[in-house]
């Protein structure tokens, strides 16, 4: 079997850690090689970006590199804080106080039924100012990590 290079349409699986803006950054994330992270080149899976930095590397190849803030998650946006009333957090006639934390993850749902992940930023005596921006916008990513296989099609679950 003739070793695969990274191309549009095949399947790969990484293991990487994430780190906030460079080799000594904070880590935001891990993907072990116990549970590699797989996706299919050309599908946007990943950012386009992400996708570009790995192109021609194969299985055993490894990697590092930072994604500019523009081609990560893009700025924070302003208009992404909003003011939600406490009163929004009522359920079955209880006012869910865990809630009311700065940092807190809150699952919200718009008007068309789509999910929406936010996060507490403030708290207010009336409302509190939900964050729904990407958790990493604003934030240059470092990935480095190994590339664990290329494929013409993921493997089969068992």
């Amino acid at each position: 079997m003739k070793e695969m290079n990274i191309s549009s349409g095949v399947y790969v699986e990484i293991t990487y850690v994430l780190r906030e803006d460079g080799p000594e950054g904070e880590e935001l994330e891990v993907c072990p090689a116990e549970d590699p992270f797989g996706f299919v080149i050309g599908q946007d899976e990943v950012l386009p970006a992400f996708e570009s930095a790995l192109m021609g590397k194969k299985a055993g190849d490894s990697f590092e590199f930072v994604l500019s803030v523009e081609d990560a998650y893009g700025e924070e946006d302003e208009e992404a804080f909003v003011e939600i009333p406490k009163s929004a957090f009522i359920v079955d006639g209880e006012l869910d106080e865990s809630i009311f934390e700065v940092g807190e993850v809150v699952p919200m749902e718009t008007e068309d039924g789509e999910e929406m992940i936010g996060v507490v930023a403030e708290v207010r005596l009336n409302d509190v100012i939900v964050d729904f921006n990407h958790p990493f916008a604003g934030v240059p990513l470092h990935f480095a990590g190994e590339i664990t296989l290329v494929s013409e099609a993921p493997p089969a679950s068992n």
